[in-house]
Formats: C-alpha cells, structure tokens, sequence
C-alpha cells in the first residue's frame, strides 16, 4: 500500500502545456509502445523536463524524475537498507519503485551521475529490460507499462562527462533545441502570463544572448528564463529589474558579459 501511494503522487491529472516542435510525441510514443528508452538531447530550459511530464500525462503512467548528480550512485537508484526502529529496513530507489510500478522513470543530467550506476542502466536500456537489486538477490523484469528517458545537455560535453557509446547506443535519440521565434513567443506569453508584444520582445533578448557564444557565455538565455523574467513583469516589477533578475544575473557573473547583456536589455525595453 505504501508503494501504491508514493506512485499516485507521480501521477500527472492535468495536460501540462507543451507545444510540439515536429514530430517528437509519436515518436516517443513509438517508442514506448516498442519498449525502447529514450535519450532526450538539448540545452538547458528548452523544454525536455516539461516534454517528459506532457508524455506521462499522454500515456496515463505515473513519472518519477531524478535529477542527477555527481554523488548519485547506484543505491540511489535502486534502494538501500535503512535502520528504522532498530531494525534494517529495505526501501526501493525511484528506479527500482518505478520498474515495479509500471512507470516512467526519467533521469534527467544522466551524465552528472557516477559511472557506476550504467551497471543498471544498461541491463534496462536494451532488449533485457531487467534491474538486478543485487543487496536482495532479486532480478526485475520491467513490465511493458515501464519506460525509462534519460537527458543531458550536449552543451557541456567534456572528456570526462560524456554518455559512452555503450549507453548512447542503447536508446532512441530525440533531440531538442529552442523553439524558433513565434513559438518560443507563444510559449512564454502562455507560461509567462504576459501579452504576446512582450513575449516577441523577450525571445528577442533570448536571441541576442543566445549569439554571446563566441564571447564566453556557455549558453543563452533559454526558454525557462524567459518564463520567470514575464511572470515578475506580471506582478509588477519593471521590465528592467525583471530582466536583470530573472536573465542577466543568472547567466553570467562575469562582468564584460552582463554589462554587454544589461546594454542588450536597455535597447529592447
């Protein structure tokens, strides 16, 4: 019973907003129907956390997310014993709960989590679809209900975070990227709550952000940022200061780049 609660909880009732890019939903949705998992490619805020809530709702299956981490190891995931009332007591990881359940399981970051946790990940990725809980000497088969998505943002690549080809090899690969203008404008109006004028005006902003690249700024403003930025406008707090909080100031702390962002804000607001 107490399973079945904590799997309610994940349960998404209502449509999250997501507005498709191309063909992403059916190809996700062929792919669960195929028992394949899923590698979601794309820069931060541009929407692969709220793709995977919008999937879950589609497909009427709970969704447990981990965000990952340089700590996240293979106990994390699948469950440790616990001492409760003097006695040890096992308790299931989120992706031992979710291969019981039926459930999406989505790690998201996958390449911040230790190397050791591909030890069960890739007996689920491919045609095996089994979790082996080795502290109980259990092997689980994950139901055909059971899918598991994986993200990361190729973005910041390195030698020493990267996917191996082993794990990439294992997945079927959709790839995300900002919205082009007219979208991304519907998107933060919507989500924003501010009118379609200063919605174009902030993807503009994002846009100009976007091209600092190639002067040391990792990545530009995303979809996310945009969001926030509208819903402070949205309680009163002026264009500017809006922008300086919610975009400029989480982007950078180097101050060439956020004086060259703050002069890009004045020229649009």
């Amino acid at each position: 019973m107490q399973t079945d609660q904590r799997i309610d909880e994940h349960l998404i009732s209502k449509e999250p907003y997501y507005l498709p890019l191309a063909d992403e939903v059916e190809l996700a949705e062929a792919a669960y129907s195929s028992g394949l998992p899923l590698l979601l490619k794309g820069p931060t805020g541009c929407g692969k956390t709220r793709f995977m809530q919008f999937l879950a709702w589609k497909l009427a299956r709970p969704l447990i997310t981990v965000s990952c981490h340089d700590d996240l190891s293979t106990s994390d995931l699948v469950g440790r014993y616990l001492i409760r009332s003097g006695e040890a007591v096992w308790t299931d990881g989120p992706l031992t709960m979710a291969v019981r359940a039926g459930a999406i399981c989505y790690l998201d970051e996958i390449v911040e989590a230790r190397k050791d946790t591909t030890v069960v990940i890739h007996p689920l990725a491919d045609d095996r679809r089994e979790l082996p809980v080795e502290k109980r000497g259990e092997l689980l088969t994950a139901p055909p209900e059971f899918m598991l998505a994986v993200s990361y943002n190729p973005g910041y690549q390195s030698v020493l975070k990267d996917l191996k080809p082993s794990t990439r090899q294992r997945f079927i690969a959709l790839s995300f990227d900002y919205p082009e203008a007219d979208l991304e404008a519907d998107i933060v109006s919507r989500e924003g709550g501010v009118d379609k004028d200063v919605a174009h005006t902030l993807v503009k902003l994002a846009h100009m952000t976007r091209s600092l690249k190639d002067s040391g700024l990792p990545e530009g403003a995303s979809t996310r940022l945009l969001i926030q930025a509208g819903k402070l406008m949205g309680h009163g707090i002026a264009p500017r200061i809006a922008c300086r909080v919610a975009i400029t100031e989480p982007l950078t702390d180097d101050q060439e780049l956020l004086a060259a962002i703050e002069e890009m804000v004045s020229s649009l607001m």
